[in-house]
């Protein structure tokens, strides 16, 4: 099997085009632990196409970007893009909105729509209040094409999947990060990271989300712990089956150089108290990103143990 995987690699790094999720795939990179951490978004509807640096790279109002860029760094926000797949609505009004998780479930949206660039000032105003509670979840999927190719050749597939299942609730979004997972989704504002989604698995994967049952066959992590915890977070989730989003709950985290030991409860039928032990190491250098000519090496954390308290 390993002569087989190293053929395929060398087979992926001889063409003439590289793909960064490619090689992820044939490396068999873990994807546990790798969710970027944050609690609250602000999605920006924009039809034209993405800079590189997404909402900081569009040609609008000074003022009004600085001011939304401003209010977004005091909140801890992440400031992304966002548009509905499939052919490009040109007229009409674009939307925006701030999604927030407060933790135990407790979730909050605010939506507003903007025609001139001033009009985004009200995103600052939102980031002040505390928002609503409700609202179905909105599934964000990365096709941001000009940060990473993969993003798009496996992030379009799963937007036109995903929106052909549930139309209101699906968004293509700028980078989202770990563009060698793609395809990623992200489920907010539950703070879910999904990757290596395809059409087929991601429905599937979303249902079960949606039905109250996250598995970890492709989670990444929970943006509101830290990687450790999003790794023994996964690891419970394939060891015991599925569970809700807040079913689990680190209740203690313990670090001794490069070993962690996360303490984990759960509600019945899950188990009461588990303690995850993990290794936290340096991967062999690569290539990550299909733009990033550096090699550079990911931190990756394995499961030693799981045991009952």
């Amino acid at each position: 099997m390993t002569s087989d995987l190293n053929s395929d690699f060398a087979a992926v790094a001889a063409t003439e085009r590289f793909f960064c999720s490619e090689a992820a795939r044939l490396r068999r990179d873990p994807i546990a632990g790798t969710a970027s951490h944050g609690v609250v978004w602000v999605l920006i509807e924009h039809r034209g196409g993405w800079p590189l640096d997404g909402f900081e790279g569009l040609d609008i109002e000074p003022e009004t970007k600085a001011l939304v860029l401003s209010a977004a760094t005091a909140a801890r926000a992440r400031v992304l893009l966002v548009r509905r797949p499939g052919p490009r609505r040109r007229e009409g009004l674009s939307h925006w909105a701030v999604l927030r998780h407060e933790g135990s479930g407790a979730y909050r949206q605010q939506w507003g729509t903007w025609n001139k660039d001033e009009d985004l000032a009200e995103i600052a105003t939102a980031l002040s209040l505390p928002g609503q509670l409700g609202h179905p979840p909105v599934l964000l999927v990365c096709t941001h094409s000009q940060r990473d190719q993969c993003c798009a050749v496996w992030g379009r597939p799963v937007g036109r999947a995903l929106s052909e299942r549930w139309p209101d609730l699906v968004w293509e979004c700028s980078h989202i990060g770990g563009d060698r997972f793609a395809g990623n989704v992200v489920v907010a504002p539950d703070g879910v990271y999904y990757g290596r989604l395809d059409a087929e698995s991601s429905v599937a994967t979303i249902e079960e989300h949606l039905a109250g049952r996250i598995h970890g066959e492709y989670l990444r992590g929970y943006t509101d712990l830290f990687p450790a915890q999003q790794a023994a977070v996964a690891a419970m989730l394939r060891r015991f089956g599925p569970a809700g989003r807040n079913d689990y709950v680190v209740a203690g985290t313990v670090r001794d150089g490069d070993h962690w030991r996360i303490r984990i409860t759960g509600s019945p039928p899950h188990p009461a108290s588990v303690d995850v032990e993990l290794e936290a190491r340096r991967a062999a250098p690569h290539q990550l990103t299909c733009r990033g000519p550096a090699m550079s090496s990911a931190l990756v954390y394995e499961v030693t143990s799981i045991s009952t308290v």
